[in-house]
């Protein structure tokens, strides 16, 4: 089955926005990762990206902007992505975060009513990485 994540460890977000209950982590470089069926190869992309929650609240303090992601979890309803994003991505229902900042102790935590990954203009290709056989 061909599958697109995103690869939280090292994606770079640059800015968090927050209106009202919407909350937005704005990915100024997401790296990605999309498999082929029956192929030994896996690509490695970037792309511009927003991660947007709806009904949301900060549970934590935000972290200084820009900053480098050292993973986390993304949950939407019964699953929990540890260290990815699936795309696509959208849900209704409990949403939550909780991100990690790359050199720091801090963490970006959310909880929402909705979760949406709203992927901007092309994917820019990086490389082929061969599958361990």
């Amino acid at each position: 089955m061909d599958t697109t994540s995103i690869e939280l460890v090292d994606s770079e977000i640059e800015a968090i926005k927050v209106e009202g209950n919407t909350i937005q982590i704005h990915f100024n470089r997401a790296y990605i990762e999309k498999t082929m069926s029956d192929s030994t190869d896996i690509t490695r992309w970037w792309q511009a990206g927003d991660l947007i929650f709806q009904g949301a609240e900060l549970t934590a303090d935000l972290p200084t902007m820009p900053a480098v992601c050292a993973g986390g979890d993304v949950s939407e309803n019964v699953y929990t992505y540890r260290d990815m994003i699936p795309l696509p991505l959208k849900s209704e229902g409990h949403a939550a975060c909780q991100l990690k900042i790359k050199d720091s102790d801090a963490l970006i935590c959310i909880q929402a009513e909705s979760v949406e990954m709203k992927m901007i203009d092309r994917p820019q290709y990086i490389k082929h990485i061969r599958k361990a056989s």
